[in-house]
Order: structure tokens, then C-alpha cells, then sequence
């Protein structure tokens, strides 16, 4: 008999997997088909109705990630596929050639229909429905399946809401900065000793790769916007967007600082060589402040991935306080290098450029500079809403309501405050 203290963990990863975004969404899936499949049960005179589970299937798949018209362009897409199937299960059977033309027609009807991006999902809705209305005489009950199918697939849209991934994209955020933090601590070692040319040109190489971890936590990031966009189980949508969207913008611009660093770095082992980075003095400082950024970076990331909370608090007074400790260090080695540059000016450019991109990054991770850019962020969506929807924004200030985004606005100056 298993242990009775097993049943905790085992019940935390059993609710875990319940909650991963891909189980939640195949289970919308499967519930929506099913559903689609009784309902077309009970009115379709055929026996197996499977072109009303089918419709609901490619349906259910669309998110309230981008506004509802999405959602009715990909419904629009999806019957008018089945509408071309159908008309062609009335004419041919399914062969090589009536596959071709059926491929051609969806293509040409989603232009026709103009559901933009959706366009390729006519063609596959009607390649796929062909296979299941080869019967002429019941083309119609087929239509009927269809509506149904995208009835079921929309009202499951709105009865289940789709899966959120912040969760995901704050692991990114967070496998982001744990890679930045385990490259700055390289290179500080690296700093405090001798390092050949080659192995300071592969740190250089190392932090020109962040460049593609940039882009794959881009990736999962829109996704997570998506994801909150419209959704019912979000209440603070916008704020969780522009939260999320600021932090990684400042991760960006410190992985093009580190790579700057990381070349002053290259270049001053090159002209210092056979001598260390750093005199005896400067190198173990250097170490400690790429030491304590390092902390800050990982910190940051987790602030920014927290939720507002008491955690979220918690997280805040940690990074402040690495932070401070950073600008410190930072403040002796600045005088420590000008007291070495008074002694020898021989590469002062190199070695100021160093000091000024460590500056470039405890500043842009700021708490003032990131609560600005938050409220600079809310405001610039605030506008655009104006801008979108001028008769609702008024009516909103006649009333006195806050709309969404003032209120987003108020939450993110409590929350950086």
C-alpha cells in the first residue's frame, strides 16, 4: 500500500496536469465534438452525423485571444469549406482530380469570403469534409450538421474559456534571465582572472545567442496575450499584458547591453593579452557587481512574473535590495577605475565603456524607470481605445465609469508604488 504521505504530492501533480493549458484545450475539444455529435443525434436524419463533431472540433479551437470578429471570420471559414464539400459531394466522388478542385475552390471561396488569415482552413475544412459527404441526397442534412457544429463550437467558446498562458511565458521570462544570469556569471569569473582571446570571443558568441532566446520567448509571450485577450476567466487582463509585455522589453535591452560588455570585454583581453582582464584591484570587484546584477536580473524576472500579491511584494523588496547593492558595488569600481585611468590611460575608452554598460543596465531595470514605462504603456492603450471607440469612451465619462484600462492604470501605479 502506498504511503499515505505520497497523496499530497500526488494529488498536486494530478491538479497540475488538469491545469496544463494543452489538457484544458483538449478537453474543450472533445467536449465540444461530443456535445455537437448528440445535438446533431437527435436532428440530423442521418445515422452518423460526423460533420457536425467535425465542424465543432476545428471551431473550438479558435481562443478569445484577438476579438470576437476573429472568431466569426474562422467560422466563416470552416463553413464555407463545408459548403464547398458539399457542393462537390453533390457533383463527383472523392478522387485525386475532385480533390485538386476542391483544394482550388476553398482557396479561391476564402478569398471570396474574405477571412484574411483564415483563408488556408477553408481548403483544409472542405478537403476534410469531403471524406464524410460523398451522399448527394443528404448534402442538406450535412449544412445542418454544419450549423450545428459551429453553434456548439461558439457557445463552448464562450461557456469554456480557453486556456491562459501566462504560466508558460513567465517560465520563458524566467529561463531568459536565468541564462543571462549564468553568462554574467562567467564573465565575472572570467573578469577576476586571466581568460584567453578565444574564450572571451565564445562569451561574446554565448550572448549573441540570447538573440533566438529572445525571439522564442517573443513567441510565447504573444501567445499568452492572446490568451488573455477577451477571456472571462482574466480580470485583470491589460495589466497582466503590459506587465508582461515591459518586462521583457527590459530583458531585451539588457541582453544588448551584456553583448556590448561582453564585446569590451573581447577587445580589452586583446589588447591586454598576455596581462589580465583587470588589475588585482578591479577584477574580484568586477566579479562581485556582474555577481549581484546577475541576482537582479533573475530577481527582476520573477517580479514581473508574480502576480499581485504578497509574494509579488516580497519579490519587489528582494530586487530593490539587490539592486541597491549592485549600484553600490558600481559606485566603487567607478572610482577605483578612475583612480587606476589618473595612472595609466592606456585603454580608458575600453574600460569606461565597461563601467557605462553596467550603468545602462542597473538603470533600465529601475524601479522608477519600469513604474514609468508601465503608465507610459497604460496610457498609450488608454488613447487607443479613445481612438477605437470614441462614442463608448464618452459615454463611459458622462456616466462616470472607469473604464478598463483607467482602472488597469490605477492597479499598476498601487502595484509599482
Amino acid at each position: 500500500m502506498r504511503d499515505v504521505r505520497e497523496w499530497p504530492s500526488s494529488l498536486v501533480r494530478t491538479v497540475k496536469r488538469h491545469r496544463d493549458p494543452v489538457v484544458v484545450q483538449a478537453l474543450r475539444s472533445t467536449f465540444a465534438a461530443t456535445i455537437a455529435y448528440v445535438i446533431a443525434k437527435l436532428l440530423s436524419p442521418e445515422p452518423a452525423p460526423l460533420t457536425a463533431p467535425l465542424t465543432a472540433l476545428l471551431v473550438v479551437q479558435v481562443t478569445l485571444f484577438a476579438t470576437l470578429k476573429m472568431s466569426v471570420r474562422r467560422v466563416n471559414a470552416v463553413v464555407a469549406g463545408v459548403l464547398v464539400a458539399i457542393a462537390f459531394s453533390l457533383l463527383v466522388g472523392l478522387t485525386w482530380w475532385s480533390l485538386a478542385l476542391v483544394i482550388l475552390a476553398g482557396l479561391g471561396v476564402g478569398h471570396l469570403v474574405r477571412v484574411d488569415e483564415f483563408v488556408v482552413e477553408v481548403a483544409i475544412s472542405a478537403m476534410l469534409v469531403l471524406g464524410v459527404t460523398t451522399v448527394g441526397s443528404t448534402a442538406w442534412a450535412r449544412v445542418v450538421e454544419t450549423l450545428i457544429g459551429a453553434a456548439v463550437g461558439l457557445f463552448c467558446n464562450l461557456l469554456l474559456a480557453p486556456p491562459v498562458w501566462t504560466e508558460q511565458a513567465g517560465q520563458s521570462i524566467e529561463g531568459l534571465a536565468r541564462r543571462m544570469r549564468q553568462l554574467m556569471l562567467h564573465m565575472g569569473e572570467e573578469a577576476a582572472g586571466g581568460v584567453p582571446v578565444e574564450q572571451a570571443a565564445a562569451r561574446l558568441h554565448e550572448a549573441r545567442r540570447l538573440d533566438h532566446d529572445i525571439a522564442d520567448v517573443d513567441a510565447a509571450l504573444r501567445q499568452a496575450e492572446d490568451s488573455l485577450r477577451l477571456n472571462p476567466r482574466v480580470r485583470e487582463g491589460l495589466l497582466s499584458r503590459v506587465v508582461l509585455r515591459t518586462g521583457l522589453d527590459t530583458l531585451e535591452i539588457c541582453t544588448v547591453v551584456l553583448r556590448v560588455l561582453a564585446r569590451s570585454f573581447t577587445d580589452l583581453t586583446k589588447q591586454r593579452e598576455p596581462e589580465p582582464l583587470f588589475s588585482p584591484q578591479v577584477g574580484p570587484l568586477v566579479q562581485q557587481l556582474l555577481c549581484e546584477i546577475a541576482d537582479a536580473v533573475v530577481s527582476y524576472a520573477v517580479l514581473v512574473t508574480t502576480d499581485v500579491s504578497e509574494s509579488a511584494e516580497s519579490a519587489e523588496d528582494r530586487f530593490a535590495t539587490e539592486l541597491r547593492q549592485a549600484a553600490a558595488t558600481r559606485d566603487k569600481l567607478a572610482q577605483l577605475l578612475l583612480e587606476e585611468v589618473q595612472r595609466d590611460a592606456s585603454q580608458w575608452q575600453l574600460r569606461g565603456a565597461v563601467l557605462t554598460e553596467v550603468n545602462r543596465i542597473i538603470d533600465e531595470m529601475d524601479i522608477e524607470h519600469r513604474s514609468h514605462r508601465l503608465l507610459e504603456e497604460l496610457d498609450r492603450h488608454t488613447r487607443e481605445q479613445r481612438e477605437r471607440r470614441p462614442r463608448l469612451t464618452r459615454l463611459a465619462d458622462r456616466l462616470g465609469t472607469p473604464t478598463r484600462l483607467r482602472r488597469g492604470r490605477e492597479d499598476a501605479a498601487r502595484r509599482s508604488s
